[in-house]
């Protein structure tokens, strides 16, 4: 396996050795771990179950065996770059200092319980342990591939490996210690691999838009227990955006190549068992709503103004407790009036439509490509 150290290219881009050493690990509150099982929180494994897993049929490009062989050390050993385990939010009205309103966070509706967190906080720690509305989530991000998912943890937790596969987070959970990559979100390591984590979906917007829809929204503060700078970002920055995030360099070479797009463009991400499709976010906001053919089913994406994000959903009936007539997108007719949507004549929010909505997530394209290959584009 070819070892790339972070620290050396992240130098190469200008970036202060000061800020890297926080991002990528140090000798403070429970960066040291050196192996897997010395996990951050203490616990060793074998006595916990492992995350709880969904059976599901998502496509697959590569085997189990192809995508451990193609992992890459980023640097930092297992937790190296500590998951945040102990959480502390702030209201919305008395947010940290440092968060401005067009910073980037990652906003959860779990039960209609609203949480925030802020990339300038996990950019730091790619991971944090946590529980909504009393359910043990992990909500994780991955800088280096632009990419923020929310998946049911159980009893366990996820850690950061320190290993990347196509430039992407590889985790571990602490009980059975094995290998899921981030994106996938399927396990590559261990007997019989290719169980799939259950996901939740997490909102990639500002401060000021997610705030402004979700005013009871509490927010991630970076009262984490660790010394780390939150005021800077050791890869660039989003507001405005620049360094590595603007640039078209890799970090670390992505799976597979594709030049439809700038390598950074953002597309919203859905994969299931129809398939895999990508929909460039900017041609989203233009055409707000994008109907398509996957694997023979009708599906369509539609685009929520208030937190410039989008959804897609797919044919099929919507879930009894929405209380909603049942309508068939394969017949229905859709369009955007005042940031709703119409179906048949009846206004929806972008995120209530009457028909079966799948799991997305914002990624940058080489990413998303370099796992999905096989991927419908949008743009």
């Amino acid at each position: 396996m070819v070892q790339i150290d972070r620290r050396s290219l992240l130098g190469a881009l200008g970036v202060g050795m000061s800020s890297v050493s926080g991002c990528l690990g140090s000798s403070d509150v429970g960066a040291e771990s050196g192996s897997i099982t010395d996990s951050s929180d203490g616990s060793t494994g074998s006595a916990v179950e492992g995350p709880p897993t969904v059976g599901r049929s998502l496509p697959a490009a590569y085997t189990a065996a192809e995508l451990e062989a193609a992992t890459r050390s980023g640097g930092p050993p297992p937790d190296g770059i500590p998951a945040i385990e102990d959480p502390q939010f702030a209201e919305a009205t008395d947010p940290p200092a440092l968060l401005d309103g067009g910073d980037p966070v990652f906003g959860v509706v779990l039960d209609g319980e609203a949480k925030a967190y802020p990339q300038s906080v996990l950019v730091w720690h790619e991971i944090v342990n946590d529980a909504i509305a009393g359910t043990p989530v992990s909500v994780t991000y991955c800088p280096l591939t632009g990419t923020a998912q929310g998946f049911y943890r159980g009893e366990t937790t996820f850690g950061v490996s320190g290993q990347l596969i196509n430039a992407n987070l590889v985790m571990f959970d602490r009980a059975t210690e094995e290998w899921w990559p981030q994106m996938l979100a399927t396990r590559i390591t261990g007997d019989d691999p290719g169980d799939h984590l259950e996901e939740f979906r997490v909102v990639w917007t500002t401060w000021e838009r997610w705030r402004s829809a979700h005013p009871e929204t509490v927010v991630l503060t970076d009262d984490t227990g660790f010394a780390r700078n939150y005021g800077s970002d050791p890869y660039g920055g989003y507001n405005p955006r620049s360094g590595y995030y603007a640039g078209g360099s890799f970090l670390f070479p992505p799976l597979t190549e594709d030049n439809r797009l700038a390598p950074k463009t953002v597309v919203i991400g859905m994969r299931s068992a129809n398939g895999a499709v990508a929909v460039r976010k900017e041609t989203l906001r233009e055409e707000r709503v994008i109907e398509f053919d996957l694997g023979g089913v009708r599906h369509a994406a539609v685009y929520d103004e208030p937190l410039d994000t989008g959804y897609v959903y797919r044919s099929g009936d919507a879930p009894e407790s929405d209380g909603t007539d049942s309508v068939d997108l394969e017949t229905a007719t859709l369009s955007w009036e005042d940031g709703d949507v119409v179906v048949d004549g009846a206004v929806h929010a972008p995120d209530s439509l009457p028909f079966e909505r799948e799991i997305v997530f914002d990624a940058m394209w080489f990413a998303w490509y370099g796992y999905y290959p096989m991927t419908d584009l949008h743009r």
